[in-house]
């Protein structure tokens, strides 16, 4: 779809594909409404203990004026809320949206954060180059580890990484993106006993992110890209779920090596710069990933 180049793109759920929007003011308002819309059209009705106070039901999901009841607010207000009318609101308010929402702790977070009371920096240093120092740390891991950066770019890795999780080195710079690999790249789907579940965390930290930077034209662009180049990110983009860093388990079978069991862990903020974190692939203790890795270290 042809779209003004000086349109902000982002999904549409109606329409099922992207859709330009002349970019007026801040953004953050319209995107905090479509996130409060698909957190309310994903609640099963029976689960809230409001049901038949409003007449019959015709829309899956809550009612806007069932989510304004349980938290306490005006239906106009709510409903101006959801189609990004409302500039600023307060704190509290927020919370008993979330609560009302039923909002997951994460959920709950990036609501806060796209109105701008997560705490955070708006404006976070991009890593344009990598610190030298930075790859020779890694590669005196004896562990499969990665450098990268909120675009989930591959910044730098060091030889078990290439050799257990993705051959970083066959991989073009530009397309040497984690979120891209997990969906597109073969090689690794076929390895990953639990895709699925590594994939739906992938994609919730990168959607967590996409929101936080607004009018950010390589998001804007990567993510239309992946849309119409993966029908499972699209439909999975469409979900609208989002999640933060955490420690994930990672599965994998490996040609040679066999069944691999690793606990994703990452450390963020590497040299006082928040965009910048590297991820450890550790052995789960308990099975023979590590003795294996050491052969294959040799």
């Amino acid at each position: 779809m042809a779209v003004d180049e000086h349109a902000w793109l982002h999904i549409d759920r109606e329409e099922g594909g992207w859709r330009g929007r002349m970019a007026l003011g801040s953004e953050k308002p319209k995107i905090l409404g479509d996130f409060l819309k698909s957190r309310r059209e994903r609640i099963k009705p029976e689960h809230v203990d409001i049901v038949g106070r409003f007449g019959r039901r015709r829309t899956p999901g809550l009612r806007r004026e069932e989510v304004a009841h349980l938290a306490g607010v005006s239906i106009t207000w709510y409903t101006w809320l959801e189609q990004g009318r409302v500039t600023t609101t307060s704190r509290e308010v927020l919370e008993s949206i979330g609560r009302a929402l039923q909002l997951s702790p994460e959920e709950q977070l990036h609501l806060l954060r796209l109105a701008n009371y997560g705490g955070e920096e708006e404006s976070r240093p991009q890593a344009e180059e990598m610190n030298p120092v930075l790859q020779s740390i890694i590669d005196q891991l004896h562990y499969p580890a990665i450098i990268a950066n909120e675009r989930t770019e591959v910044l730098a890795f060091n030889r078990l990484a290439s050799e257990i999780i993705v051959n970083f080195h066959a991989v073009p710079a530009a397309k040497r993106v984690m979120t891209r690999l997990v969906f597109m790249d073969p090689s690794l789907r076929k390895r990953l006993a639990n895709w699925k579940e590594f994939a739906d965390y992938t994609l919730g930290v990168f959607r967590s992110n996409f929101d936080q930077k607004v009018g950010d034209p390589w998001f804007e662009r990567f993510a239309r890209e992946m849309c119409q180049e993966s029908e499972e990110f699209l439909t999975q983009w469409r979900m609208y779920d989002v999640q933060r860093k955490k420690a994930i388990l990672y599965t994998l079978d490996h040609p040679s090596a066999g069944r691999l069991c690793f606990e994703l862990i990452s450390f963020s903020h590497l040299n006082g710069n928040p965009n910048v974190h590297c991820c450890i692939f550790t052995p789960i203790p308990g099975t023979d990933t590590e003795r294996k890795l050491a052969a294959i270290g040799q």
